[in-house]
Parts: structure tokens; C-alpha cells; sequence
């Protein structure tokens, strides 16, 4: 692997040099972007994935949800219709992308929209009636058209921005200086029991700027594993036999929570969409067997498996500690922007 980054290096050169220019000109204002009245959070990270995002996203929609009219906005990766698109009862996967229609699922009272320009997707919330009064930009820490008031910036632990490299050598999208943009830091995935020593080691790593206060997070899963019709409690489903399928980009702690030495684990690329064989090969595998997967994945299989046999495990942000002072800093940036 080393001797592959070794012959990336100069490639990763190249993709710096376009990706410092666009931030440069961004920075400087020779390339405009978009400012709004309306308070505007974005979630994003410097990596291609994998630091959960979408978890983030919804701990903020339980955040502000009760407090304030509230819209997401996405590019809806891999879905398989064009420009902006705002969730109705029609809404599915394929029309949104997985992520956006799980957050239309799960919180059907907000507004879940899609648009790959992002200043026309903002413009057109703006224009409803009544109008969201906060709205939160998913994955968009790149998405320099669009200034946002306040920026969250992901990184896993066991993959911080601090010890990878540009594309094509690593996974950065943009150099680690991207980092300063950010208002907030959050380190996800974290393990329950990450010592104080161990936090500050990463902080140090991080070189945060003094305005910048770092967070860490872990993954908490649920007690029960969902589908449409019934519902187990996760011992129970540990020591079943069963098959289980995720088609995100670091599966293997999914894998690990609920996996006992029985079952089938199926692996498929990030927002896979489920083909007709897929679905055949996850049938043949499971036979009397349930399958369990990720809330990602569940909505893009459900309208595709029996709904007896498919069951979901959801998963939530939870943060080791802290967590009152991240709710007051967004909370204040949304009261001193409005």
C-alpha cells in the first residue's frame, strides 16, 4: 500500500494544485458564493465517505425539529432523477437517493429536498410557504457556491484527516487545511471508552484553530432491529442464524455488532443499488434465515424483499461527552444569525 501511495504522490500533486486554485479563488472572491438570510448548517467532511454523515445530519434534525421549521437539503447521491426534487408521499429512494429518503422517512414533518445546485435548492425552500427558518446542508463541506453560516466538519476515528493524503493517493477530497472553514470539529465512531488522553492526542494531531472546539462521537445502535410489520430485540437476533448485507462504505462495525459465527455477511459497494440478482443472491443465501441490514440499505431493499423477512438496525450519534455544550453552540449560531 505504501508503494502504491509512493506512485499516487504526483497525481495527488496535480489534485492539489486544482483543488488550492478553486479555494483560492473562493476565498478571495474571484469565484462568488451565495449567502442567505435564513441560517444555514453544513455537514461535511475533507474524506469520500464513510464518517457518518447521515447520523450527524439527524442528531441535529432531533436538535432543532421541535424548536424550529427545519429543511435538509441533498444532492441525492445515485438516485435516478435531475434537478430539485422536495419529498412528498410519492418520495422514494430512487427519486431521492438513499440518505434524503431515509430522513423524509424517519421525519416526514420537515422538509427533505434534493438538488445538486445546492443556491437553487436553498432558493427554492426559501420560496415555500411558510419557509424554513433553519436549513441543513448535508455533505457539502466542498460546496464552495454556497457559504454557510456555520460548518460542521467530520472525521472517524481510525481515519482522521490529519494522517491521509489527497486523492488519489489517499481519500482527502481537499487538502487538510480545508479543516479551518470549520466552526466545529467532530471525531465519529469513536470507541464507548476513549480515554481523555487519548482525545487530546487526536486534538493535538488536529491542530484545531482557536475558534475551533472538537467533539467526540460514537455510534449508538439501537436495542431493536425494525422492518414493516414486527420487530427483535438485537440479543435475541445475535444468536439467531441469519444473513446480513450492507452496501455502505465501512461496513465491518455493523457486521461486528450483531454477527455470530452462523451467518452470512454480504458486502456491496456504498449506495449500491439493489439489483433483481442481488435480491435473488440475498434470498438464496438467507432461505429460512431473516435478513438484517443497515437503515441505509433498508430503504433501498424494502420495496424488493418480503417485508417479514427483511429487518433494519438503526443507529444514532452519541457523544462521549460534551454533548450539551455542541446543542448550545448551534443553538447560539442560529439565534445570533437570525
Amino acid at each position: 500500500m505504501r508503494f502504491i501511495r509512493k506512485i499516487l504522490l504526483p497525481f495527488s500533486l496535480l489534485y492539489w494544485i486544482v483543488t488550492a486554485l478553486r479555494n483560492f479563488f473562493y476565498n478571495t472572491g474571484v469565484f462568488k458564493s451565495a449567502e442567505f438570510k435564513t441560517p444555514v448548517i453544513a455537514i461535511g467532511n475533507l474524506s469520500t465517505g464513510g464518517t457518518g454523515k447521515s447520523p450527524q445530519t439527524e442528531y441535529l434534525i432531533r436538535l432543532l425539529k421541535d424548536k424550529f421549521r427545519i429543511a435538509t437539503l441533498s444532492r441525492g447521491y445515485k438516485r435516478k432523477s435531475e434537478g430539485y426534487i422536495l419529498a412528498d408521499t410519492n418520495a422514494n429512494s430512487d427519486l431521492l437517493g438513499d440518505e434524503p429518503y431515509q430522513f423524509y422517512s424517519k421525519f416526514p414533518e420537515i422538509n427533505v429536498a434534493v438538488d445538486a445546485n445546492r443556491v437553487n435548492g436553498i432558493t427554492q425552500l426559501l420560496s415555500l410557504e411558510p419557509k424554513p427558518e433553519v436549513i441543513i446542508l448535508d455533505d457539502a463541506y466542498q460546496h464552495r457556491k454556497v457559504k454557510a453560516g456555520f460548518y460542521v466538519l467530520l472525521t472517524a476515528y481510525g481515519d482522521i484527516y490529519a494522517d491521509d493524503y489527497l486523492l488519489p493517493a489517499g481519500n482527502l477530497r481537499e487538502s487538510r487545511s480545508g479543516a479551518k472553514r470549520a466552526d466545529l470539529i467532530i471525531v465519529t465512531k469513536c470507541p464507548p471508552d476513549l480515554s481523555a488522553a487519548k482525545q487530546q492526542e487526536i486534538i493535538k494531531k488536529l491542530r484545531p484553530l482557536p475558534n475551533q472546539k472538537v467533539y467526540f462521537t460514537a455510534i449508538a445502535y439501537d436495542v431493536v432491529v425494525y422492518n414493516g410489520v414486527s420487530s427483535l430485540n438485537t440479543t435475541e437476533v445475535m444468536a439467531m442464524e441469519k444473513v446480513l448485507v450492507a452496501g455502505i462504505a465501512k461496513p465491518q462495525p455493523f457486521f461486528n455488532h450483531l454477527k455470530n459465527d452462523s451467518d452470512d455477511c454480504l458486502t456491496y459497494a456504498d449506495h449500491h443499488d439493489f439489483s433483481d440478482k442481488d435480491v435473488k443472491d440475498i434470498l438464496a443465501a438467507a432461505k429460512n434465515k431473516i435478513v438484517v441490514t443497515t437503515e441505509k440499505d433498508y430503504v433501498r431493499l424494502k420495496d424488493k424483499m418480503p417485508a417479514d423477512k427483511l429487518f433494519y438496525l438503526p443507529i444514532k450519534t452519541s457523544f462521549l461527552d460534551r454533548g450539551k455544550e455542541f446543542d448550545k453552540a448551534v443553538l447560539d449560531f442560529i439565534a445570533d444569525y437570525r
